[in-house]
């Protein structure tokens, strides 16, 4: 079909995103956090997460309605993130775009959240390539994909974490270390300043294979606090260093070992300003072209489920029935999660 506008809906943790795309275009959007509330707790409660995804999703829909200046009769799809996530969180989510794509008479479309990431890039930086490989770091995954089309193809996973992910770490480190919860910005934060190399934290599986672990890292900061008192600053930027360093060469080796030129780093902790810096650097040496969403565009959002929708209507991929199911644990092998 030719260009069509798609409004997407994300509530699988506790950011409630509503968004609009239409031909790879952001027409409007907005977004409401619970993370105020949760933070007390040191991480997300879902029962918060749920009841503030029905406090403010209606709100954020006229918002995005208003943003993007049209109104539902102008929508041609309906599009939702149906895992993974907390079920109860993405429970709110999926009933409300059934709800509406049954109401306006819309296809709808269950959207595998990673993906969703990854296609917010093509709002900033326009189509992905033909091939490329693209880095996810966020609270609950860490992943090397080789994608093809993103509607159409499968996604190959080339390594994963086989304990905490790159989020889940920082946000564990952080607490370690008496920081407040979100763990990434507030350790990006306090690692201004500090030494990177003051503190030779290990790198797990360096070397070793193309998957990742953070637990042994984590493990290694407690042990450091426990037995000694070092500047904040330096032990900040010493984590974040051993985090950043695995990060961006095991994306560079999974680059030159397929054969891809570009790499695509997106998620919550693509927004770390040093492993912005760091991937720049050694795409440059490596002659990659690094490809990374504005940080807006890293954390959840509906936006980037709204490009999904958009792709998968385009590329005339088949709708999901009114009866679509929640996937909490959904394993990422397609942009859409199964109906």
């Amino acid at each position: 079909m030719g260009v069509a506008t798609v409004l997407g809906i994300e509530t699988s943790c506790d950011e409630t995103g509503v968004g609009i795309v239409a031909d790879g275009r952001l027409l409007g959007a907005a977004l409401a956090s619970s993370m105020d509330e949760h933070a007390r707790f040191g991480g997300v409660v879902p029962e918060i997460a749920a009841r503030a995804h029905l406090e403010s999703l209606v709100p954020c829909l006229d918002a995005a309605f208003a943003d993007a200046g049209i109104a539902p009769r102008d929508l041609d799809a309906v599009a939702v993130t149906s895992g993974p996530g907390l079920a109860t969180a993405l429970h709110t989510g999926v009933a409300a775009a059934k709800a509406l794509a049954a109401a306006w008479n819309l296809p709808l479309y269950g959207v595998h959240h990673l993906a969703g990431h990854v296609a917010a890039d093509t709002l900033e930086h326009g189509p992905l390539p033909g091939r490329c490989v693209a880095l996810i770091v966020s609270g609950g995954h860490t992943s090397t994909l080789l994608l093809g089309d993103l509607a159409r193809d499968p996604i190959v996973h080339l390594g994963d974490t086989r304990d905490d992910a790159a989020g889940e770490a920082f946000d564990k480190v952080a607490r370690i270390l008496g920081l407040p919860y979100p763990g990434g910005p507030a350790i990006d934060r306090a690692a201004r300043g500090g030494d990177p190399d003051a503190i030779a934290f290990p790198r797990g599986l360096l070397g070793a294979g193309p998957d990742f672990s953070f637990s042994g890292l984590k493990t290694a900061v407690a042990r450091l606090v426990e037995r000694e008192r070092r500047p904040l600053a330096d032990v900040a930027a010493s984590f974040q260093e051993a985090v950043v360093d695995v990060l961006t060469r095991k994306a560079v080796d999974a680059c030159r070992a397929h054969g891809v030129r570009t790499l695509v780093i997106v998620g919550g902790v693509a927004a770390n300003a040093r492993l912005r810096e760091v991937a720049a650097a050694r795409c440059a040496a490596a002659g990659l072209a690094l490809r990374v969403p504005p940080p807006a565009l890293c954390t959840d959002n509906g936006a980037m489920i709204a490009a999904v929708g958009d792709l998968l209507t385009t590329a005339g991929a088949e709708p999901a029935p009114l009866t679509l199911p929640i996937t909490p644990t959904a394993p990422l092998t397609r942009a859409t999660c199964p109906a």
